[in-house]
């Protein structure tokens, strides 16, 4: 039976095949509603673009799409910066886009590099958790996930509550029994996962989890200053700090230094620059970016040569760095007569 092509497409959405033409090659002067009955029409007939052959004949076949929320994250800077490396390497070049977190600038990315850069495969950091759209084009531009998993694709990830607990423990080993969450992000499924391994440390550990030691970023932001002020400001205020990500690393450790208060215990979710030169030297859990990033790469340069269906996660390996601000213990409470409590 012979595989449905552009015209059966044109036919089934009620187009022109110029117009399917200009969807599968993700130009913006298509309507949203006619992209929406094309696009529909491609996943229920199972057409598959020839993106091979576009490539050959235009040339851009040595090129990989990278999509990450944003490169002014340290994390995802130092992501692209492994991948790039990794890729020119291979004679691959890298072209780079941003989603800003919105699910329809991802899938106009998306759509954008596969359909119309015609790249030879994707690494991209999810927003949506599905991406229906991408389903045509499995068979010959493979995609690998990173950072967060994605359902129908392979991905390289860490294991978020796992580390998170880690690095809960040792706080706890060093006599901490209230531990502030700084930065709960609920957009992010990562934060959402250490977040979870932070309750449940609480359990283990017979501690109450206080709400009020939880720092939560509300519609997309967090003022790093206020929030710790407020915390540090508690009647009973947390003896120990949880960074969730590397961008509430650098707001928390940039707040405390400002203040004098370099000598409060915590532990940041990801390393970042200048992290090992202050004083106490910011203990982390290294999710390495450079090891993240050159496993994605080399899963995808697999996916070309022999293409699957069954989508795996990759979990990359994290380690807990200690430099000193992890390893403060609690302080000793007394009662007004010098007592132990």
């Amino acid at each position: 039976m012979r595989r449905p092509g552009i015209k059966e497409v044109a036919e089934e959405s009620g187009v022109s095949i110029k117009t399917v033409s200009r969807v599968v090659n993700g130009e913006a002067s298509v309507h949203p509603d006619t992209r929406g009955r094309v696009l529909a029409a491609i996943e229920r007939l199972g057409y598959v673009p020839n993106t091979a052959a576009r490539s050959l004949k235009s040339g851009t076949a040595g090129g990989i799409g990278v999509v990450i929320d944003s490169l002014a994250d340290p994390f995802f800077a130092s992501l692209v910066s492994a991948i790039e490396a990794r890729a020119l390497v291979e004679g691959l070049s890298v072209l780079v886009a941003t989603t800003g977190l919105d699910p329809e600038r991802e899938r106009s990315q998306l759509l954008n590099l596969i359909a119309g850069h015609q790249v030879a495969g994707v690494i991209f950091a999810p927003v949506a958790d599905e991406l229906p759209y991408l389903e045509p084009y499995r068979a010959l531009t493979p995609v690998v996930a990173v950072d967060r998993p994605s359902p129908a694709h392979d991905s390289v990830v860490v294991d978020d509550y796992g580390a998170t607990q880690l690095a809960l423990r040792q706080l706890a080993s060093f006599g901490h029994r209230r531990i502030a969450f700084y930065d709960q992000d609920e957009r992010f499924l990562t934060v959402r996962r250490r977040f979870h391994g932070y309750c449940d440390l609480h359990e283990e550990f017979g501690m109450k989890l206080d709400p009020a030691l939880v720092a939560w970023t509300v519609d997309g932001s967090l003022d790093y200053a206020a929030e710790t002020q407020r915390l540090l400001g508690m009647d009973d205020p947390p003896t120990a700090f949880f960074a969730s990500n590397t961008k509430a690393a650098i707001g928390l450790a940039t707040s405390l230094h400002r203040i004098g208060r370099g000598d409060t215990a915590f532990i940041a979710f990801g390393d970042f620059s200048l992290a090992d030169v202050l004083r106490p030297g910011v203990s982390c859990v290294d999710q390495d970016p450079f090891l993240i990033g050159n496993a994605a790469i080399e899963r995808l340069l697999e996916l070309r040569e022999n293409p699957t269906t069954e989508p795996r996660e990759w979990i990359v390996p994290t380690s807990l760095v200690q430099r000193g601000s992890g390893e403060i213990p609690a302080p000793i409470p007394i009662t007004m007569e010098g007592i132990l409590l």
